[in-house]
């Protein structure tokens, strides 16, 4: 068995058709304008934003007599005033890698917003038990007693593993060539595996959702592991999209485990 960290990757996120996004401007009367520097995720957000209004410059709307000029100045306005449903058009595709199925359970129960594809063990065979490398509750256990939890989280791991391995061999599921058959035999063998087991699983949602959940996650009141991901959640969303996270903090616990707090000033976006 192994102790592994979790780890966090963006694999996509959404993408302007350039083309098509210009010949829309053209269609309003808006040929000219230009967002400015930022991701295309951000200027897909102001697009959705002015298009409500038509405020793509003075003169498409004779209600606007002027406009707010800049992603980062229009984003920021968008966000203090609420109008949150604009960031529901942007999308970032994430796979978490090394996160327990205690993660996982967790991280479903966000639905609004978001995709999720998960390992399947019914599909996948186990071969080897890995687990949350745990950081340091200093003021919970004592040094003690955290190596003392660490070896009987390595000796359970290390049973159960061998078990898996065991009924690999004995159900011969190397030699089988029913595909059907190995799929209900490792279904069958899964139960055996525990719910502290590393996996990994897709996780795609929209800015207005990441908005919501990271600061969530990443509370003193979560659990560690997923505190852990989403202090990196947050870390990759306020360096990729600055704009949109404009307004995000982090507030480090103080002590050697390295977690924090996200916390957004606008909350109810």
């Amino acid at each position: 068995m192994e102790f592994r960290k979790p780890k966090v990757f963006v694999i996509g996120e959404t993408k302007i058709e350039i083309g098509d996004e210009q010949a829309y401007l053209e269609h309003i009367g808006a040929p000219d304008w230009y967002s400015g520097e930022c991701s295309n995720i951000e200027e897909l957000s102001e697009v959705y934003s002015r298009s409500c209004y038509k405020s793509f410059g003075v003169g498409l709307n004779p209600n606007i007599t002027k406009v707010r000029e800049g992603n980062d100045v229009h984003l920021k306005n968008v966000i203090e005033s609420g109008h949150g449903s604009v960031l529901e058009h942007g999308m970032v595709n994430f796979m978490f890698c090394d996160v327990s199925r205690v993660f996982t359970h967790e991280l479903v129960r966000h639905r609004v917003g978001v995709a999720i594809s998960q390992e399947s063990l019914r599909y996948v065979r186990l071969t080897e038990l890995k687990s949350f490398d745990f950081p340091r509750l200093e003021e919970e256990l004592t040094e003690e007693e955290e190596e003392w939890f660490r070896n009987l989280t390595k000796n359970v791991f290390e049973y159960l593993e061998s078990a898996q391995r065991l009924m690999s061999v004995h159900f011969r599921l190397d030699d089988e060539k029913s595909f059907a058959k190995k799929k209900k035999l490792t279904s069958r063998i899964r139960r055996l595996a525990p719910l502290g087991l590393l996996t990994n699983i897709g996780w795609s949602a929209n800015l207005r959702t990441l908005r919501y959940v990271i600061p969530l996650r990443t509370h003193k009141g979560a659990e560690e592991e997923i505190r852990m991901v989403f202090k990196e959640v947050g870390r990759i969303c306020k360096e990729k999209y600055p704009n949109i996270f404009f307004d995000m903090e982090w507030i480090s616990d103080g002590d050697s485990t390295g977690l924090g707090e996200w916390r957004i000033a606008n909350r109810k976006v």
